[in-house]
């Protein structure tokens, strides 16, 4: 393909000492030969050369923001990573195929059909993430969104493989050179411009940005650095109306990317409002993750807390999953907390995830307890949990408490590092790697003589059996069970499940709200009728 050059073959064309010979040369011919000829550019070949690699760069650069936004996106909205991740990178490989077939129909004319197709790409790319977010919350169906994340990456990729054929048929209209040394130079500004637009999209435009924002201004860049810098460098490709009509598609693209990042937070309201009510007061993009809070207080917070007028119980979503409901959260967190509390010595306790303050809350109620290490992933959650007057209020400001270290960072490679040890460890981290035997014997080697671990169980007995194969024995149990106040809450009690390097006993220190021991013994005994012969495999990272 690229070593063929643009424009239509060229006939033979007779010796010029032949005169005859010249003199039958067909109109046909003599527009071939012009064909084939640079397109004139004013200023120098070589800057203008690297300008066209400069805009093969920027637009690699897009186009690798582009897919990882999609892959973020789709791991966010439909669970599952790497399924996600999977689809989206075959998906837009295969598209990448079929753009470079659809290019050759279009190399006649590359700089117009260029500006065409990074107008296309910026209007498509730019613009994927607050349609795609607007249709998971509009029409809540997995299998549709689904389909939404295949739609847009194969049509943003069928646009990015169609750059590399024009892009090889402008530079060799610049100037003509052996194909493997133009293909090497463009291939080169390519793999540089992805490599700038991976690194850009997770310390740069993701913190700064946001994933809708940064999508529309990669667009406004792709859209300038793309078709501006071509329609310019070769405007006598084109007559001057199509010129035009060029330059005002480019300008219309601007505009509709301007118009959506003005209506950014208008779209994502209404879209919030559509997934959980009219109620949402507070929404954050976290470092992981989104944060939606909707709601006021929990009925049964101290009198004393001030507080906005309640409009309803306060819920705390995690990426679109229920993580809090403010009447039922104590439920589980004093079953998270207190059993593993209660078995022996809890001076020094190690909290992984938690955030929110509320599981903290239950350990600093142990009057046993000197020290706690809080470990969140997720800086934007604790700092909610400082200052917003209801979360805070929930959690009785744990995270204000003097014996409490807050530590952020990813707990998996905290773990790696830490040393000392604890009487107890918590876990209110979900899903991988935090439910495999990697991470739970690295929670284990920290703990001291006597020491119990417990951790939340989406999965119940996957966990016990991971845990088992860390080390441990096991003793799994629910939470009690009551009304539920939230109707996007679980229908069943969580599970969890408590660890040691000796049989661990199931007892309390003292009755909680929830629990007493000899409930906590009963549901842990019913609870184990249930469970299989033999438990699952356990989980690894690898596995």
């Amino acid at each position: 393909m690229i070593n063929h050059p643009p424009g239509p073959p060229l006939s033979p064309l007779p010796a010029p000492d032949d005169p005859a010979g010249l003199a039958v040369i067909g109109a046909s011919a003599v527009r071939a030969r012009d064909a084939a000829r640079p397109v004139p550019l004013r200023g120098r070949a070589r800057a203008a050369r690297l300008l066209v690699l400069l805009a093969a760069f920027v637009c690699a650069a897009c186009g690798l923001v582009y897919e990882l936004e999609l892959v973020a996106l789709g791991g966010q909205l439909l669970g599952d990573t790497t399924t996600q991740t999977s689809v989206v990178l075959s998906v837009m490989v295969f598209a990448m195929g079929v753009g470079s077939l659809l290019a050759k129909r279009l190399t006649r004319r590359p700089a117009a059909s260029f500006a065409l197709v990074e107008c296309a790409l910026a209007l498509t790319g730019g613009t994927s993430v607050l349609l795609l977010y607007w249709a998971w919350a509009r029409l809540d169906h997995h299998g549709a969104t689904l389909a939404g994340v295949v739609v847009a990456t194969f049509l943003i990729g069928v646009l990015i493989g169609a750059e590399i054929p024009l892009l090889m048929t402008l530079i060799q209209r610049i100037r003509r050179e052996d194909a493997g040394r133009a293909a090497a130079d463009l291939f080169a500004a390519d793999y540089v411009g992805a490599l700038v637009g991976g690194l850009a999209f997770p310390f740069v435009l993701l913190p700064q940005f946001g994933q809708s924002t940064g999508a529309l201004l990669t667009g406004a860049v792709n859209a300038v650095a793309g078709a501006a810098v071509v329609l310019r460098l070769f405007r006598d490709e084109v007559s001057p109306r199509t010129r035009v009509l060029l330059w005002a598609g480019c300008g219309l693209v601007l505009l509709a990317l301007a118009v959506a990042a003005a209506c950014t937070d208008a779209i994502e309201r209404a879209a919030r409002q559509a997934i959980y009510g009219a109620q949402v007061r507070l929404a954050l993009h976290g470092r992981l993750q989104e944060i939606v809070l909707t709601g006021d207080a929990d009925p049964a917070a101290p009198a004393t807390a001030r507080l906005p007028p309640q409009r309803g119980p306060l819920e705390l979503y995690l990426d679109g999953r229920l993580a809090v409901c403010g009447p039922d959260e104590y439920r589980e967190h004093e079953a998270l907390a207190h059993p593993a509390l209660g078995g022996g010595p809890a001076g020094r306790v190690l909290l992984l995830g938690g955030g929110d303050g509320l599981a903290l809350r239950e350990v600093l109620r142990h009057p046993a307890v000197r020290s706690v290490v809080l470990v969140e992933p997720d800086p934007v959650l604790a700092d909610l949990a400082r200052h917003d007057p209801a979360l805070a209020a929930l959690g009785e400001h744990s995270l204000a408490d003097p014996r409490v270290r807050l530590v952020t960072g990813e707990p998996l490679r905290w773990l790696r590092g830490a040393d000392g040890s604890y009487d107890v460890v918590l876990s209110e981290l979900r899903g991988r790697p935090y439910d495999t035997q990697e991470f739970y014997g690295l929670a284990a080697r920290l703990l001291a003589p006597g020491g119990r671990i417990a951790v939340r169980a989406e999965e119940l007995w996957p966990a016990e059996a991971t845990l088992q194969a860390a080390g441990l024995r096991t003793a799994p149990y629910p939470a009690a069970d009551g009304p539920r106040h939230c109707p996007r809450g679980p229908g069943t009690p969580a599970t969890f499940v408590l660890a040691a390097r000796t049989p661990p006993a199931l007892t309390l220190t003292a009755p909680t709200r929830s629990l007493t021991p000899d409930r906590l013994r009963t549901s842990a005994a019913a609870l184990a009728t249930t469970r299989p012969d033999p438990l699952p495999a356990p989980r690894t990272l690898l596995g």
